[in-house]
């Protein structure tokens, strides 16, 4: 009998495949330079994106430290759950991030949410975008609920968790959002920091975050996760 890391692994290899050359792309990175940082060949990196492979857990922790994700992002799991449903590993550590560590994982771009005041309350929505010179940069609807609140105060919250690992690491973000109303760099923005809306559409209103404050905190594993035997008291 298989076990379920096996069959986790090997349910749809082909789309393993298209998640490795999807995320590869991303990162600009040859298969050349995959393959040497996960140690593998680099045929069997080209291989492995246009053809149905089943892969092991080793080589798919390879590869997802190679392309500086999680196996659970290269296996597609949870994407109908809520993250942090996994049962927590009681072997961990808190660390505060300093401002240095919160830029380097927001550099790195995709999804974040803006919480802000809107007229039912405060409300947190959900924005591509991209950093640029210590500030955050998205794109919205020139009428819309984002847009309305230029020259307002704002929180804009980036996480990430690795179930699989036990680690995550969430980053906020203070300041006042304004809408870039120069033409110039609005072209600028368009060619060099463009974060393309993930739900499609035309979003023509450039705003951006100017901070006040950056924090961020990181989950560290300190072991293995230990089982719980549902039995209370001391361990």
């Amino acid at each position: 009998m298989k076990t379920t890391n096996e069959r986790a692994v090997t349910a749809d290899p082909g789309d393993i495949g298209r998640r490795v050359a999807h995320r590869r792309a991303r990162l600009g990175l040859s298969r050349e330079l995959v393959a040497e940082r996960s140690g593998l060949d680099a045929g069997f990196v080209a291989y492995l994106e246009t053809r149905p492979v089943p892969v092991g857990v080793s080589t798919l922790t390879r590869l997802a430290d190679a392309l500086d994700t999680t196996v659970t992002d290269l296996l597609g799991g949870g994407r109908e759950v809520p993250p942090g449903r996994a049962r927590a590993n009681s072997r961990v550590r808190i660390e505060e991030l300093d401002p240095a560590a919160c830029w380097t994982r927001l550099g790195r771009g995709g999804v974040g949410r803006v919480v802000l005041v809107a007229p039912r309350g405060l409300v947190a929505l959900p924005v591509n975008y991209r950093v640029l010179d210590a500030t955050v940069l998205y794109r919205t609807d020139a009428d819309g609920t984002l847009a309305r609140a230029a020259d307002s105060e704002v929180a804009f919250e980036v996480d990430q968790l690795d179930e699989v690992f036990a680690t995550g690491w969430s980053v906020l973000v203070n300041g006042t959002v304004s809408v870039v109303s120069d033409e110039e760099a609005v072209r600028w923005f368009e060619r060099h920091s463009d974060p393309g809306p993930w739900a499609g559409g035309t979003r023509d209103t450039w705003m951006r975050i100017r901070p006040t404050g950056i924090s961020g905190r990181i989950i560290l594993p300190e072991g293995p996760p230990v089982a719980d035997s549902g039995v209370g008291g001391e361990p």
